[in-house]
């Protein structure tokens, strides 16, 4: 139990802690010029979460468990404060107060994966490892709109003439949409929806769609990268929503082995 606490612990910050500075610098690319104060905290937060990052290459799957308690303290208090961030600069935005590329769904989207990862961190340290049918569900749901959130953001990052691959954006979003909301009315069943046979098909719908925008993503990032499509799409921020796409999957597949492999789950 004490590995398996490290090992989940290092595994979520090694992963968020990167989306956490990788989103401090595309808020950073999306404020005007004049907007100093607001680029200069991104900036700050950029260098809070390498420094994490560089904290954690000292712990390995062998450290004391005492001390990865005491490090994912030391991270949340780091995402609390980037979530405290986004949320003004959301405000900032919503009010007028300033004017930006980064549309306020993006924000809202960013700051909500912060809210999650800070969410992980208390869970590790409260001891709670193993998954309960609500969190499938619950995780579930924040994933998949998540999906969709990207599927919205490539379509209109896309240059418009791209017309094929906007058109593949707006079907994935309202494919995304569909299983959201499916994913709503579940929960909205708990806890008589919570058995394994209606968990297992939830899960197996929802893999083959993320597999299929997955993929879509690595074309895109590809392309991207490659010049040959036109778009206001960063190649970072491409490759960031097809990593935040592969651990939705990483994740679907450890509730697969657990619903199949584990004790029998009950609610609380």
């Amino acid at each position: 139990m004490a590995n398996e606490f490290v090992e989940r612990s290092l595994d979520e910050i090694r992963f968020w802690s990167r989306i956490m500075k990788e989103h401090a610098l595309f808020l950073s690319l999306g404020f005007t010029f004049n907007e100093e104060k607001l680029i200069e905290e991104a900036q700050q937060y950029i260098a809070i979460f390498e420094k994490i990052e560089e904290q954690l290459a000292g712990y390995s799957v062998n450290s004391d468990p005492r001390q990865i308690q005491a490090f994912n303290s030391h991270v949340y208090q780091a995402v609390v404060s980037i979530w405290g961030y986004k949320r003004k600069v959301l405000g900032l935005i919503l009010r007028c107060k300033i004017r930006t590329n980064n549309y306020p769904l993006l924000v809202d989207h960013i700051s909500r994966e912060a809210a999650y990862f800070a969410k992980r961190l208390k869970e590790l340290n409260e001891g709670k490892l193993q998954p309960l049918p609500e969190a499938i569900i619950k995780e579930n749901v924040f994933f998949l709109k998540i999906m969709a959130d990207h599927a919205k953001f490539i379509g209109h990052l896309l240059d418009p003439s791209e017309r094929k691959l906007v058109d593949q954006a707006r079907e994935f979003s309202h494919d995304f949409d569909q299983l959201l909301y499916q994913a709503l009315d579940l929960e909205s069943m708990r806890p008589q929806s919570e058995t394994p046979p209606l968990l297992h098909q939830f899960l197996d719908q929802n893999r083959v769609s993320v597999v299929s925008l997955r993929d879509f993503k690595k074309t895109a990032r590809d392309l991207i990268e490659a010049c040959r499509i036109k778009s206001n799409i960063h190649p970072l921020l491409a490759d960031h929503t097809f990593r935040e796409a592969e651990r939705f999957i990483e994740i679907i597949d450890l509730f697969e082995e657990n619903l199949t492999n584990g004790p029998p789950l009950t609610s609380q």
